[in-house]
């Protein structure tokens, strides 16, 4: 009589382990599976998720000299007068808008084009001339541009 108990004791024993055996198994596999399918920072292959589209002041222009970038405030922009601006569109529309007191204090001028963004290049077609940079920075705050020469740009919001 005790000796099947201990052998039917020994059997629930032997199932309750078995049990909380593959319990921990399972939680281990999720715990993996999880980990290995989590995003990574490659997902959307460097382009960033930030929008482009929205209206964008001129702020900074430079270079890099020596390895240094160097940013001073834009020339471009008339002192007294709204800074200059670059619009983006949601359909892929461009306006880029210049305050100029040659003729008149602050006249505005602006001229209409296209764009369109592959990647990190963002490239625009005004008045029949094209453009493209690369986009060192976009934040929801700041666009970065770099032409091909090294010229920088830098637009906020």
């Amino acid at each position: 009589m005790f000796a099947g108990f201990k052998i039917n004791l020994a059997v629930l024993i032997l199932k309750k382990i078995n049990m909380k055996t593959k319990r921990i198994l399972l939680g281990l596999l999720l715990c993996i599976g999880l980990t290995t399918t989590s995003c990574s920072n490659d997902d959307n292959e460097g382009e960033t998720l930030v929008p482009l589209s929205g209206k964008w002041d001129l702020s900074k222009t430079g270079t890099v000299i020596n390895g240094t970038e160097t940013l001073t405030d834009a020339a471009e922009n008339q002192s007294g007068c709204n800074k200059d601006y670059l619009e983006l569109k949601l359909d892929n529309t461009v306006n880029v808008g210049d305050y100029s007191s040659v003729v008149s204090a602050c006249a505005l001028t602006v001229q209409s084009g296209i764009y369109s963004r592959s990647h990190n290049n963002l490239t625009t077609v005004v008045n029949g001339v094209s453009k493209t940079q690369d986009i060192v920075n976009l934040t929801l705050k700041e666009l970065k541009l770099r032409d091909a020469s090294g010229f920088i740009t830098v637009y906020t919001r």
